[in-house]
Formats: C-alpha cells, sequence, structure tokens
C-alpha cells in the first residue's frame, strides 16, 4: 500500500527553503519516493491552510519512515526545519 508524506509549511526564510529545495529531491531516490505536490499555487476554499504544501509518495510506509530516517535527510532536515514551521506526517494510502 502507497504512503504519502505531506507537509504543510510556513517559510519565514525563503533562501534558506531554497537551498533545502536544491537537495532534498536527491534523498527520495534510494526510497522511491517522488514529489506530487511540490509548493504550488493553492486556493483555500474552506477553513485555514498553511501557504506551501509538498505531497511525496512512496511505494509504502515502510519506505516512506525509511527516508525520514535516513542519513542523507538527517544531513538536510535542519534547513527546512530552520526556515520553517508547519507539521509533517506520514499518512498510508488505499
Amino acid at each position: 500500500m502507497k504512503a504519502y508524506v505531506i507537509a504543510a509549511d510556513t517559510v519565514h526564510d525563503a533562501a534558506m527553503m531554497s537551498e533545502y529545495g536544491k537537495v532534498v529531491a536527491a534523498t527520495l531516490v534510494p526510497f522511491e519516493g517522488k514529489f506530487l505536490v511540490r509548493g504550488g499555487k493553492c486556493s483555500v476554499l474552506e477553513g485555514e491552510w498553511q501557504p506551501r504544501t509538498v505531497i511525496l509518495e512512496f511505494p509504502d510506509r515502510a519506505a516512506a519512515e525509511g527516508w525520514y530516517r535516513s542519513a542523507d535527510y538527517q544531513k538536510i532536515i535542519g534547513l527546512r526545519l530552520n526556515s520553517a514551521s508547519g507539521n509533517l506526517a506520514i499518512i498510508d494510502g488505499i
């Protein structure tokens, strides 16, 4: 069953987030992860929403968790954590 990593962030440091954006894709490759949504235009129809949303797809939960815990991702996670605030979750698909 596929698994999805969903991030909803408010970016506080665009330059640092840009640096993160340049290196994060390479960390997905060993886990067969791919971007489905990467911060595109968002029209809020109900409620409140963080302005930047990212959705990653992985073959399964083990791959998603493996990516998040991987040494390569842990090397760069500080760029995201120090440039934005928000939420990140892994959600099982159907």
